[in-house]
């Protein structure tokens, strides 16, 4: 997709880091080892690291981060504070996926300035089109992480760096902060896609696991094709938990991260008798199991059975209750950290994902037999990370009684579900089907709350088959991840797009003086004779619940009424009230003010309430929607 010479960087040449071709995965990689023959990166290579640390020392995970943060403050980084995990500045995302994804739309589009330029953060973030692959592949997938974000956000008239200081870096990081032999050290050729930009990508791996993803954004995707931004973008990610579990070497990155958590999980189901040297060796070949690739845990699970000399089914037997712990502490994080931030279990949006998450921890406790420590597990993990989160310790009460109600509900739906699981299996036995479809067993999973493991429980005394697909909550949360629509603010917008392409940025006088109300400018396009298009303007635009600003145009000696205002990408777009033919590119303007100060009140009125509301009712209670008009504002709230 992207020519060769983007991949062609001085720092590999200067540093004398050829370029090779992995036999496993035919990618492109750069090493110093002349001698390998693979990217670096499992399952190509096995975890060599796995009892055997590369670094000069093991790191704990808050010694990690801060070396991680501390490393490029010294290298003219500002630190600044992690966003939240609940990306409601967002309209395309529920969740925060990665450390950029708190600079999309608004900097990365120049909208904004970025807090800081360079900048370097650590990042909480979510996951859940991983779900299923949590404690199969021992530490490598996780639904919440943090990631170590260095940033540089390049303008057209301000340089700060690109792609040989990104990688320089990276690779100073690795050996002299964590002492890591650079001829360990690879770099796998890759393109990156996500939030609307793209670009060429560089992974670093290290002994068998890939650490840290070095993205150049340069692209903005429209459609199928890619336009140059003029802001090039520097977005590195650093994996904290993987660095943290290359420094300790341990047989999981759970082990790694919760330490003495896991082991309480562990003891609870009584699992903390198996053979370590086992654990080891099979977590060595762990990254295999990615159900994501291959949707069929057993037919991975002989991979791994094949290469630690073993019967598959015995193996899978040791396996799935170990794996289930790994998924339990991960699992209870998320939920400490969603619940913290004031979602409220319940159908819809980012409160799904907190609903789905909590009822496959409680299916994974009750397949252990230890549903009834599932609150101690929740109290360890505010525990936990309250030193470094401090509003969670805050929120316990509120993420304690939600999760209470939550269990409760659950458990009248596993009752329910056996009556309707019997009903449906009786109902496909009458049209002669004797097996489950899966968009069945999606439905009452999605519409009824009731997961497949009791559904297969119901339908073998009925003498019917049903085959659960093990990237089935994957499936599920794919459903739910994102917002149906994607930011599209009216009708025409997405026809729009292509005929404002070729337009400069908007200047939004409204953001300089929100109390201007007469401006001059010039017309910049007129599209289907119906919108006027000026280099700047302080019309306020459709978006956020609010109606947009209207007024009047005056060009040539005529007025013209402005009846809507939307904004397509960086252009915003003064729809007029019929056709007018016109001459001149100068224009005055007038907003309504009587409208916008309307607005403003209302708009001030809402920040009252809802703090408020979050005063008298807690920390939960959130804006879940807002709708402002000339006479009437209306606030939605979620408690």
């Amino acid at each position: 997709m992207f020519p060769e010479s983007a991949y062609k960087i001085p720092f590999f040449l200067e540093n004398e880091f050829i370029k090779k071709r992995c036999n496993g995965c035919d990618s492109y990689f750069w090493t110093q080892n002349p001698d390998l023959d693979n990217c670096g990166d499992a399952p190509c290579q096995e975890y060599t690291f796995i009892g055997k640390s590369p670094t000069r020392r093991g790191f704990t995970f808050e010694e990690l981060r801060e070396a991680f943060l501390s490393f490029f403050e010294k290298n003219s980084h500002t630190r600044i504070n992690h966003y939240p995990v609940i990306a409601r500045w967002r309209d395309d995302l529920f969740i925060t996926i990665a450390s950029i994804a708190n600079f999309q739309p608004f900097v990365t589009e120049g909208i904004i300035p970025p807090p800081a330029n360079p900048l370097v953060i650590s990042q909480p973030c979510l996951r859940f089109n991983d779900i299923d692959n949590v404690g199969l592949t021992s530490g490598r997938h996780l639904t919440i992480f943090e990631m170590g974000g260095a940033h540089a956000f390049n303008y057209p008239k301000k340089q700060v760096y690109w792609k040989n200081q990104t990688i320089s870096l990276h690779h100073q990081f690795l050996t002299d902060v964590l002492g890591i032999d650079s001829n360990l050290v690879t770099y796998k050729e890759g393109i990156w896609s996500g939030g609307g930009n793209a670009g060429p990508d560089v992974e670093g791996c290290v002994c068998g696991l890939e650490v840290s993803t070095l993205v150049f954004m340069q692209y903005k995707v429209v459609g199928d094709k890619l336009i140059d931004m003029p802001i090039k973008i520097v977005d590195t990610g650093y994996g904290i938990e993987r660095f943290c579990w290359l420094s300790q070497g341990s047989l999981s990155g759970f082990h790694a991260l919760y330490g003495s958590l896991l082991d309480k999980i562990m003891t609870f189901a009584g699992l903390n008798n198996i053979d370590k040297k086992f654990l080891f060796e099979s977590s060595k070949f762990s990254a295999i199991m990615n159900s994501e690739l291959v949707p069929d845990r057993m037919s991975l699970r002989k991979i791994v059975a094949k290469n630690l000399d073993m019967n598959s089914h015995e193996l899978d037997v040791l396996m799935v209750p170990v794996e289930s712990a790994y998924a339990i502490a991960d699992h209870t994080k998320a939920l400490v950290f969603m619940l913290a931030e004031g979602v409220v279990p319940s159908n819809t949006k980012e409160d799904y994902l907190v609903r789905l998450l909590m009822r496959r921890v409680y299916k994974l406790l009750r397949f252990l037999g230890i549903e009834s420590y599932f609150f101690e597990i929740i109290n360890e993990q505010i525990d936990r990370w309250s030193p470094s989160f401090p509003y969670i310790k805050n929120m316990r009460t509120e993420i304690l009684d939600a999760l209470s109600v939550e269990v409760k509900k659950y458990q009248i739906t596993l009752k329910r579900g056996i009556g309707l699981s019997t009903r449906i299996a009786k109902k496909l036995k009458l049209t002669g089907t004797h097996e489950v479809p899966i968009e069945t067993l999606v439905e009452l999973y999605d519409s009824h709350g009731i997961p497949p493991e009791i559904v297969k429980e119901v339908i073998q005394t009925e003498d019917m088959n049903l085959r659960i697909p093990d990237n089935f909550y994957a499936m599920i949360a794919k459903r739910h991840i994102s917002p149906t629509v994607l930011g599209e603010d009216f009708d025409d917008a997405s026809e729009l797009k292509d005929k404002v392409s070729d337009i400069k940025k908007t200047r939004q006088l409204y953001y300089e003086n929100s109390y201007l109300k007469e401006f001059k400018a010039v017309v910049l396009k007129v599209i289907d004779k119906r919108f006027i298009v000026l280099d700047k303007t302080t019309f306020y635009p459709e978006g956020g619940g609010q109606q947009a600003d209207s007024g009047l145009i005056n060009i040539d000696g005529k007025q013209i009424d402005v009846i809507d205002v939307q904004k397509v990408g960086n252009v915003i777009l003064h729809e007029i009230r019929e056709e007018v033919s016109f001459e001149s590119k100068e224009i005055t303007a007038k907003i309504n003010w009587d409208k916008r100060l309307n607005f403003m009140r209302h708009h001030t009125s809402t920040h009252i309430l809802i703090g408020a509301v979050r005063r008298v009712l807690g920390e939960h209670a959130w804006q879940a929607g807002a709708k402002n008009e000339f006479s009437i504002s209306r606030l939605d709230i979620s408690h």
